[in-house]
């Protein structure tokens, strides 16, 4: 139950009655919400070792998504980070995408991806990459795209040459209690895969020999912890009550990805805690920076410039010399903007706002 799936929540709360279309369901991996429901699976979830070699199938993911029989519906609401924006629309319906971004194997994070790819996985993407492009470009089946930050708006506009609405995605901000100080230990929360950049904190609390403790899976594991010192710690996967009570507890978080949104120092700050974060991508719409503060805007993060363990080793030496000026009641007022009761409202009020101008138009069923 990472953002996307949070966002996901929503919008099976919004239609409860609706069936979900989806590349690859594990049971129990989610919420009953999501969980409870009919749930479509395309032709992936068949393949051998879907569940956790899936990532090896991404070359049929196009082919997958535009197989799904959506005739006879109205109202078609994607999710989407890589293809589900490219299911066939049918005529008379309106596709509204939330996207998480466009396709970042192929584009922004190309190298980040490929970097971190085995050989012949970096040749197969190689190979791959410009057909996977050419595909993403295609975007005549979707009437209004919704970005999850004006960094993927920008994004949106850049590839794919249209505009994009924004709805910040929410945080559960009744998940977290703040506490008046933290404990003595650093928090990662992240997807262990070459992107976010975890080797950053691994390196830079080894270096500083400063407690750090990791939540999170992925195909980087193993590399991780080989490189890692005494003072880092492997939790691997944690309930969402786990991980809401090692927020409550830090000291902060690294955030050390260019990230699209970024849930975590939101989820952070709802817990009182700030963000150590790099200073690039949605943490710049979400975070406020220790000596860039607006007027009445107290700070909620330290940034730092430069994706480097330098910069990072930095911050967090400089983070520790000015600790008293983040203050956690400040700090969940600040989270409290981007509460799920928001983006409910303003996802019903969108959705509500689209379909109201699709029937005057006389376009479709809806």
């Amino acid at each position: 139950m990472r953002g996307g799936e949070r966002c996901l929540e929503v919008f099976c709360e919004l239609f409860p009655s609706a069936p979900l279309y989806t590349l690859l369901h594990v049971p129990g991996s989610v919420s009953p919400v999501i969980e409870n429901r009919r749930i479509v699976t395309s032709f992936v979830q068949r393949l051998p070792q879907a569940e956790t070699r899936y990532r090896s199938y991404l070359p049929l993911f196009p082919l997958a998504a535009r197989r799904f029989d959506l005739s006879g519906y109205d109202l078609i609401v994607s999710t989407s980070h890589c293809v589900a924006k490219g299911v066939r629309t049918p005529p008379g319906a309106l596709h509204v995408c939330y996207c998480f971004t466009p396709m970042r194997y192929v584009w922004d994070l190309y190298d980040d991806y490929a970097e971190g790819a085995g050989g012949v996985r970096r040749l197969a993407l190689a190979a791959l990459a410009p057909a996977l492009r050419s595909w993403d470009r295609r975007t005549a089946g979707v009437h209004h795209f919704v970005g999850i930050s004006h960094h993927i708006a920008d994004r949106i506009r850049r590839v794919y040459g249209r505009d994009a609405d924004v709805i910040h995605p929410p945080v559960d901000v009744a998940r977290f209690t703040p506490r008046a100080r933290g404990e003595d230990f650093y928090l990662v929360v992240s997807a262990l895969v070459p992107y976010k950049r975890v080797d950053l904190a691994v390196a830079a609390a080894t270096r500083l020999g400063r407690r750090l403790l990791v939540v999170g899976t992925g195909p980087d594991a193993a590399k991780l912890a080989a490189m890692a010192g005494p003072t880092v710690e492997f939790l691997g996967w944690r309930s969402d009550e786990d991980v809401a009570r090692l927020y409550e507890r830090c000291r902060a978080v690294l955030f050390t990805a260019v990230e699209d949104y970024g849930i975590v120092p939101l989820e952070a700050a709802a817990a009182g805690r700030p963000t150590i974060a790099l200073a690039r991508g949605g943490a710049l719409e979400t975070m406020v920076g220790l000596g860039h503060e607006p007027p009445g805007e107290p700070p909620t993060a330290f940034f730092f410039e430069r994706q480097t363990v330098d910069d990072l080793a930095a911050a967090m030496r400089g983070f520790e010399t000015v600790e008293p000026r983040f203050d956690p009641k400040a700090l969940r007022a600040r989270a409290e903007r981007f509460d799920r009761a928001s983006f409910v409202a303003a996802v019903r009020q969108y959705l509500d706002q689209r379909v109201a101008e699709w029937r005057a138009r006389g376009a479709g069923r809806c």
